[in-house]
Formats: structure tokens, sequence, C-alpha cells
């Protein structure tokens, strides 16, 4: 029997205290992976310590239960572990990949790191430094300021917040601040576990319910939201490029229509083949990059397009890059859609290899979804995907209503492609 006909063993299990436990075997593969979804993300952060759950998750890396820092690390370093942290604006999120006869001791010290971390004083600043370097790597990356700065207007507070924040609302972080992020957000009620690989379900469940069952939980403070302000903003920027962001509305993974939706972003931007590139860099040698990528929160979603490009040539750029958003309203051929569905099989033939993606892809669906879509429901949505089908979304959700970001040394008319 193939792989890809494995039938998929996909259980899941909620604790007493919230925290839920999701799980794939798979029995062909020696590794076994986890990820952790913790909601305290940015978005928890206090306007004046924007940044502060990445600090946070630096600072509960830096030794936890028994183990000081180095030893913490030493001890993940001898079972192999490949591991891995970031902050989004829902959650912070640990994943690890590991052995699967190293899974048992690694949940273990990964208990430790989100039940009782040392937040050693002394590191404080070694950890403020981490966070220096990371928001000078952003400020010097001038395509991932314009991208955040898309999100910030296509989706609002705290949806669109960065979660580096900034230099001065760091450094006045507190350890008594950090504490207190601990103390409020580090719960287990609505973390998502999910794990991949070669393991035992019951026994799984059981060393889970052991390290995780007691971790008392309560009421966590809800987020406060802002909405969008939308439109058109220009970040002044002296330099020969320009950089442009371009978003859209779109549905959320959670919705019947997602993978039309998806499907249809998947033509504009998923190869060397797809429109954007065809058009905008290949026929018309406008700029050195465009794509465009689909994003969701739980109860909407976007495409967010870029395009890095020349001065001169970024009135073009923009112009020919919304006029291809529009465009593709008018729908899709059979020939898109056959390299569509290929790309797209081939991915999922790949993530049932990795123990990680896996691991990964499920711990999103349970965040979206309230389940887990097996790799047979995907395939058979994918296959079931027609050019009608996605035309006819398309007819019903034209892209419109844009919002645009650009940075550069000019802003540009942006005409009808702002709402």
């Amino acid at each position: 029997m193939s792989q890809a006909h494995v039938p998929q063993e996909i259980e899941s299990y909620i604790l007493p205290n919230g925290l839920t436990l999701v799980a794939e075997r798979m029995d062909w593969v020696e590794s076994a992976a986890f990820t952790l979804l913790l909601p305290a993300g940015c978005g928890y952060d206090p306007p004046e310590r924007a940044g502060l759950a990445n600090l946070v998750c630096e600072m509960v890396q830096r030794g936890a239960g028994d183990k000081d820092s180095r030893a913490y690390v030493e001890a993940l370093d001898r079972l192999g572990v490949d591991r891995s942290a970031s902050v989004s604006q829902s959650h912070t999120s640990f994943a690890a990949a590991m052995l699967a006869e190293n899974l048992q001791p690694t949940l273990a010290m990964y208990a430790d790191l989100l039940r009782c971390p040392h937040l050693p004083e002394d590191q404080l600043d070694d950890s403020k430094q981490v966070c220096y370097q990371e928001i000078q790597a952003f400020e010097d990356d001038l395509a991932q300021r314009t991208m955040q700065r898309l999100r910030h207007q296509s989706y609002g507070e705290p949806w669109g917040r960065s979660p580096h924040g900034e230099r001065e609302t760091v450094a006045a972080v507190s350890l008594d601040d950090v504490h207190t992020f601990v103390t409020n957000s580090y719960l287990p009620e609505r973390v998502i576990l999910s794990v991949a690989g070669n393991f035992r379900w019951s026994e799984l469940r059981n060393y889970v319910t052991e390290i995780f069952g007691d971790w008392p939980t309560r009421a966590r403070s809800p987020l406060a939201e802002s909405p969008p302000s939308g439109g058109y903003w220009h970040i002044e920027h002296e330099s020969s490029q320009t950089h442009i962001g371009v978003s859209y509305p779109s549905v959320p993974y959670r919705h019947p229509d997602y993978f039309q939706a998806r499907g249809a972003v998947g033509v504009l931007s998923d190869g060397m083949s797809s429109r954007l590139f065809t058009e905008v860099r290949e026929r018309r040698g406008l700029c050195y990059t465009v794509f465009a990528s689909y994003h969701s929160l739980p109860e909407r979603g976007r495409v967010m397009c870029y395009a890095g490009t020349s001065t001169d040539r970024a009135q073009e750029t923009l112009d020919v890059m919304v006029a291809e958003l529009r465009k593709i309203a008018e729908g899709i051929d059979p020939d898109e859609l056959r390299r569509l569905q290929a790309r797209v099989k081939s991915a999922l033939i790949m993530q049932q290899e990795s123990s990680t993606a896996r691991s990964g892809a499920m711990a999103g669906d349970w965040y979206h979804l309230g389940r887990v879509r097996t790799m047979d429901e995907i395939r058979r949505t994918i296959n079931g995907l027609s050019c009608d089908s996605i035309n006819r979304y398309l007819a019903e959700h034209p892209p419109d209503d844009f919002v645009v970001v650009t940075l550069g040394a000019e802003p540009l008319e942006v005409k009808l492609a702002v709402s």
C-alpha cells in the first residue's frame, strides 16, 4: 500500500483544563514532531509594552524546571531536537521534531517551559538584545516593513500588530512585566498541542495528561480590537526602489468556499506560470519580484500581494498589478486549473512525508476549524475543483476594496485601486 493511501489515524482529546491534544499516527516514519499553540501572542501586549510577548518567548527558553538556561539547551541538543519558536498576533508557538523514541522526554521539557520557566533576571538584558536585533532586522527589511504596514491597514488592532514592538517599548519592559504576562497568558485553556509521527495514541494521551493535566487555569483577558483604517498609506524612504503592498478581502479558512478562494490565489501566484509572475515580471519586466498569498484570521481572510520594483517603474507596476487582480474575476481556464491541482497535490504528498509539516497543519486546522481535515478529504476537495466552481466564486467575490501601502521616495497615484 502506498503512503498516499494509508488510512489516517487522527485522534483528539481535550483535558479538563482546556488544553487540546490532537494527534496523527504516521507509522512509516521514525520521527515525531509537535506544535504547541499558546494563546499568548502580541495581541495581548499592552500598547506601552509592545514586543512583550516576543521578549517573554525568548525568556521562557532560558531555563525551566530543574534545568538552568545552559542545561536546558544542552538537554534538548542531547535529544536531537530540531526546534523553533515564534510569536504571531494570536499565539506564541513552539515547534519541535525529534526521533520518535525521544518524544516523551522532549514533551516533558516543554511542559516545564510553559509551566515553570525560570525567567532569570540576569538574562533579561541579553533577551532584550535579541529582540533589538530582530527589530533592527525588521527595520532593514523594507519588503517586510511594507507588508507589516499592509496588515495593519487591512486588519487594525491587534490583528495587524507587529510582534517585534519598538526599541523604546521593549526597553521599558521590566521583569515584573514578564512575570505578569506569563501569569496571565501562559495558561492551558485553548492551548493546542498537535503531534504527528510514530507513537502509540493511548501512551501519548496518558503521558500528556500526566504532564499537563494538573496545570491550573483561569479566565483570560479578552483582546481589545479596533477597526482597520484601510485606504492608502505611504512610508517615505529615500531609495531607488519602491515596495508595493496590495490587499483585498477574501473568505476565512473555515468558509465553505475557502478552497475556491485559495485556488484563485494559486492561479495568480503559485509558480512561474502564474498570472502575476508572467504578466508583471516576465512580459512587462516591471519588477524583480511579485506574488500574492492567502491569509486568514478566524472570522475573515484577505489576499496579500507584494511587488518590489524601481522607483521609475513603480506607478506602472501598481497599475498593472491591480489590473491583473481585477482581471482574475473574469475567470480561469482549464490549463491553469490543472497546474494548480498538480501543485497542491505535490504539496500534500510532501506534507504527508514530514511529521513536522503535518503537526503544524493539524494545529492550524484545529485553531480555525475545531477539527482536522484528513489528507483524503483535502485530496477529494482539490479533485472536485473545477473552472466553473472557481469562476462562480470569483464572480461572487471579485477582487475589490483594495488597501494599498507603498514604501519609497515618492507616493503613488492609487486611482481606483483604493476603497
